[in-house]
């Protein structure tokens, strides 16, 4: 029983970010991108970084593919699912998960 329990542990501490923060489980990691600056963030063995933001569009770097994202809608880049749960003034909220196959 005890692996069970690190393996999550471990999923969190291989989360990390620049001018972003992450909230990661083993499948999925919810991160929220600071506007205005250069932002990315290390997970689920990938990089993650936000372009721009005009109007209700996100426009995310996921490894080497560039994708826009309307907000509260979805679209897969790397193999992962992407959406965008939020946009403020100040910061974005993405969901990155592993795509299903």
């Amino acid at each position: 029983m005890l692996p069970l329990v690190l393996l999550p542990l471990g999923a969190v501490a291989a989360c990390s970010g620049e001018n972003a923060s992450t909230n990661c489980t083993i499948n999925a990691c919810t991160v929220t991108f600071n506007r205005g600056v250069d932002a990315s963030a290390s997970i689920l063995g990938i990089k993650a970084e936000l372009v721009e933001v005009q109007d209700q569009n996100v426009t995310l770097k996921i490894g080497g593919q560039q994708i826009t994202v309307p907000v509260g809608e979805g679209e897969q880049a790397e193999g992962f699912d992407v959406s965008v749960q939020s946009i403020t003034q100040d910061q974005v909220v993405v969901k990155i998960s592993n795509g299903g196959g």
